[in-house]
């Protein structure tokens, strides 16, 4: 058996006509820069955000439904800072503490999709 090596990248999925959104949201709170899409994947709509090792693809689904409880988890350098990033956007920041070890909170990207954020 194969072992697996790493994690290439997250698919979230997005309504049609919202790449614009996700831009501001992905690229202008989160941070992640949006990258190009390969031109036989491109004319499916979506759009896709890489820094790093971290890689999110997002992609049109019709009909479309929000990940509510699946989502991706990142890890960031200063997370006061993002909270402070994504409130001043609009954006809901629920600080969780479940996980006494753990300093995180949850957001939504504009399209309803689950999003954790944790102290690195």
């Amino acid at each position: 058996m194969s072992e697996i090596l790493a994690l290439d990248h997250v698919q979230l999925a997005m309504p049609a006509g919202r790449e614009e959104d996700a831009q501001a949201f992905y690229e202008g709170v989160l941070g992640l820069p949006r990258v190009t899409k390969p031109e036989p994947l491109a004319r499916r709509g979506g759009c896709w955000f890489a820094h790093g090792a971290v890689s999110v693809h997002l992609g049109v689904e019709d009909p479309f439904v929000a990940a509510q409880k699946a989502h991706p988890a990142f890890r960031v350098a200063d997370l006061d800072a993002l909270a402070a990033s994504v409130a001043a956007a609009g954006y809901a920041v629920r600080w969780n503490d479940e996980l006494a070890a753990l300093r995180r909170f949850y957001t939504d990207d504009p399209f309803g999709n689950r999003i954790e954020l944790i102290a690195g």
